[in-house]
This record gives C-alpha cells, structure tokens and sequence, in this order.
C-alpha cells in the first residue's frame, strides 16, 4: 500500500510549546486526516482523526503518537503514530 503525507504545524501557544497539527495520510484507497491540538513537549499524546475519504468514509478514530528522539540543534525528531481508525 503506497502512503503520502502533508502536513502543516501552526504555533497554538505563547507560553509552552504547543501546535496546532493538521496531517493528511494519503493511500492509493483514500485519506485520514488529523487535526488537533498537539502538545509536542509531552513523550505521549492523542491527537483526533477529523477525516477519512475513499474507501473507509464516514469511519471515525484517533492517533497515539509518542516521542522516541528529539535533536534540539538540527530539529530532527522521531515520532511514533499509531492510528485506529473505527468504520461500521
């Protein structure tokens, strides 16, 4: 299964360091969307599926992320999502 990713990350926040993260998953049968509230210091955070189109429209779910590496000088992180996605 092919996969493509867009994204875009927007400052949510003037005291800590808070996102707001709008992704798109795309596959060769359609797309998930997130867009939530992503607080990027915590190791584990759930962010909301928003979206789905193709295949599985209409399905609802979340995604878990979690933080495994974080290079403050070049901005190179590692982050782990896991997606469930619920379609009746």
């Amino acid at each position: 299964m092919e996969a493509g990713l867009f994204g875009v990350y927007v400052s949510a926040s003037q005291d800590k360091v808070t996102m707001v993260a709008y992704l798109d998953f795309g596959f060769t049968w359609g797309s998930i969307s997130v867009f939530s509230r992503n607080p990027v210091l915590e190791r584990e955070r759930e962010l909301a599926v928003v979206g789905i189109r193709g295949k599985f429209r209409m399905a609802r779910g979340f995604a878990l992320l979690k933080t495994y590496f974080v290079n403050e000088t070049t901005g190179d992180v590692v982050v782990d999502y896991k997606v469930t996605v619920v379609h009746y």
